[in-house]
């Protein structure tokens, strides 16, 4: 544990968050999606819904300023619907950390999964909502 730090991470996580570069992605992903055949950087963090994950990464991860799409989800396939009040939720735990962010933008579910092969790191979660599979793209973190 460390003083100041969620104690939601694992070693692994808080790792991973600190090699990730400007313009890396990770996803946080529910606990249906298929991490481990899409990537082969895959963080467990089962029992853990991905809004307490935004609340833990958040204060320590700046967003990417120079895109218009920094935070990332999977559009309902056609027919399926989602349940608004996860990307609601979402929106409302960047605009505490991160205020004037872009707004979530949706990408098709193969196009959701072509990003996800090449992201930095899946984080497998034990969230079971549908559709709540997000994805974070690193910005450059300011000097203090």
């Amino acid at each position: 544990m460390l003083k100041g730090i969620s104690p939601l991470f694992s070693p692994e996580l808080l790792a991973t968050l600190y090699r990730m570069g400007h313009g890396d992605e990770i996803v946080l992903a529910d606990a249906h999606f298929p991490g481990h055949s899409v990537n082969m950087s895959v963080i467990r963090a089962d029992g853990l819904g991905i809004d307490q994950l935004l609340e833990a990464i958040l204060p320590l991860f700046v967003l990417d300023s120079y895109v218009a799409d920094p935070v990332v989800m999977m559009a309902p396939v056609p027919g399926d619907t989602a349940d608004p009040a996860v990307a609601a939720g979402y929106r409302a735990i960047i605009e505490a950390h991160s205020p004037g962010a872009p707004e979530i933008s949706f990408v098709e579910r193969f196009a959701f999964y072509e990003r996800a092969r090449v992201a930095f790191a899946v984080v497998m979660t034990g969230d079971t909502r549908k559709y709540a599979n997000v994805i974070l793209k690193k910005g450059v973190t300011p000097l203090r």
